[in-house]
């Protein structure tokens, strides 16, 4: 087996294994959690149920349709992206890295196209149910992304001398968010940190 194959083969295993473990984490939480009950593991760790319409880590921006959209098409290039490189002879950590960002960015478009159809949305403190296809709470495509992992790490009121700040309660780290998103930032980091000279001059040379 050449290079390119094990790379590809490589790719397609990798990305499919993260997806599915993402899948996996965001179902037994939809289903086993009502929305916004909490677990407390730890002072700085907590599994927190919520869901939301926008991009990573719970942010509401632009229609749900033409966010959506625009992730597949992403996702489509990314995949087209990868593949370029895999011909050009990429490195392994490169390649872990941009499949990472492939598998976190179409663990998200899972939730968001499929999500509505498949499951119902109860109150509180119900948990919701698979249900039959085209049942669920929301239309195709305009489901809602599963987040769940809450890292309050330091939290600290503010002096009340501070302008602005006075007396305020801060937290950090307080977004909640998913394997999925864990997964596009490490990739990100990771390439932005060792590897974007590489993918750059690979790219040029394309």
């Amino acid at each position: 087996m050449t290079r390119r194959q094990k790379q590809t083969l490589f790719s397609v295993i990798f990305s499919v294994a993260m997806l599915c473990a993402d899948q996996l984490i965001k179902i037994a939480v939809k289903t086993s959690m009502y929305l916004h009950q909490s677990i407390h593991v730890t002072d700085w760790f907590q599994i927190v149920f919520t869901e939301n319409r926008g991009m990573a880590f719970g942010m509401e921006l632009f229609d749900k349709f033409f966010l959506t959209s625009f992730r597949i098409i992403a996702v489509s290039y990314l995949i087209y992206f990868i593949a370029k490189h895999i011909r050009k002879g990429i490195g392994w950590g490169c390649l872990v890295c941009l499949n990472l960002i492939l598998a976190g960015a179409a663990g998200n478009i899972f939730d968001c196209v499929f999500y509505g159809m498949i499951f119902n949305n109860p109150p509180a403190p119900i948990v919701a149910e698979f249900v039959s296809w085209g049942t669920g709470y929301d239309k195709l495509f305009l489901g809602k992304v599963v987040d769940m992992f809450y890292f309050p790490l330091v939290e600290w009121d503010w002096p009340t001398w501070v302008p602005l700040l006075h007396g305020q309660h801060f937290i950090f780290f307080s977004p909640i968010f998913n394997f999925a998103d864990a997964c596009i930032s490490c990739g990100v980091m990771a390439i932005l940190i060792f590897y974007n000279r590489k993918v750059v001059r690979y790219d040029e040379d394309g």
